[in-house]
């Protein structure tokens, strides 16, 4: 019987991928009297709410979706996090 799943996937930039998102961000903060902040990354966070058979199964499913769509493999990394969701 399926189940249902809810993942957060984690997309961040490789740490050789230069970003100028973070870096504006590190210098507006820095013009905002926090001077103390070395450095930021930005990245992207998404929830997905799944069915599948099993937990291998919905593990498989979503790295495929994180290569295919939710992720860019040449210059991004992803985690991901999976629970089983109680029965209604």
């Amino acid at each position: 019987m399926a189940q249902t799943y809810q993942a957060q996937v984690y997309v961040t930039l490789r740490p050789s991928v230069l970003d100028p998102a973070g870096t504006a961000v590190r210098s507006g903060l820095e013009h905002m009297g926090y001077d103390n902040v070395e450095k930021i990354r930005i990245g992207k966070y998404i929830e997905v709410s799944l069915t599948a058979e099993s937990e291998a199964a919905a593990r498989q499913q979503l790295d495929k979706m994180c290569d295919q769509i939710l992720a860019n493999p040449v210059i991004e990394n992803y985690r991901i996090e999976l629970q089983a969701m109680a029965a209604a």
